[in-house]
């Protein structure tokens, strides 16, 4: 299984219209990619490791799981022009963006 993240940094001047990403985002990315994206996960950035209220790293993650680095990239490169796009309309966050093998 092939996991594409996306990741949102928490910086001071970072915006995340939440709504917008799940009702909205999430769903044109998944009708673009098909039946190559076999499931979406959301992570919601709660607290960072160390003192209370040490804020989160990440204020979203978002994965994508594919059955294979082929399916991941015929699927996103054929659609990625329109995915990146559309991340205006909920942040202004530089994503960060990495492909892994889900080992367990």
């Amino acid at each position: 299984m092939i996991k594409l993240s996306v990741l949102y940094p928490n910086v001071d001047d970072a915006t995340f219209n939440m709504d917008y990403y799940c009702d909205h985002n999430l769903p044109l990315v998944r009708s673009l990619l098909g039946d190559h994206c076999k499931r979406i996960e959301v992570e919601k950035g709660l607290a960072g490791l160390g003192a209370p209220d040490t804020p989160a790293p990440y204020i979203v993650c978002g994965h994508l799981f594919f059955d294979s680095m082929a399916d991941l990239h015929v699927s996103v490169n054929a659609n990625l022009e329109q995915m990146v796009g559309d991340i205006p309309n909920f942040t202004n966050a530089k994503a960060v963006v990495q492909i892994a093998e889900v080992v367990m």
